[in-house]
């Protein structure tokens, strides 16, 4: 019995050491996708916005917040619960207005979320 549990182990670390090997990244499709980027300067812009049928902070308020921080290019998002607001920083060359709006309402089942008076404000450097 003692025998089949050192077999198992050995077997098990075996695995978990053959499987765990890190995958080397191409460079140059690393060093193409950068300069791509690096072309097209930022375009930061700022957000502000009403979101109506929110019903909690920590649910609601959290979840919109925390979707709309993962948006490509965007560097913050901030959603009041209390005043029913929420601000979010974006690069304009990545996100706009329509896209945001489109995130907040089509969390939950696309019905629950409403987004009006959309200001945008160009931020500058």
């Amino acid at each position: 019995m003692n025998i089949t549990k050192k077999i198992a182990v050995f077997a098990f670390a075996a695995f978990a050491l053959v499987s765990c090997k890190k995958e080397e990244k191409n460079t140059t499709e690393g060093t193409v996708a950068t300069e791509k980027t690096e072309d097209v300067a930022a375009k930061m812009e700022t957000a502000s916005f009403n979101i109506e049928g929110m019903t909690c902070a920590m649910g609601c308020a959290a979840t919109i917040e925390n979707k709309l921080g993962r948006l490509d290019g965007v560097t913050s998002a901030k959603v009041d619960f209390e005043t029913k607001t929420a601000t979010v920083e974006f690069d304009a060359n990545k996100q706009s207005a329509a896209s945001l709006t489109q995130t907040v309402e089509g969390v939950a089942d696309g019905k629950t979320y409403k987004v009006s008076n959309m200001k945008e404000e160009l931020k500058k450097a």
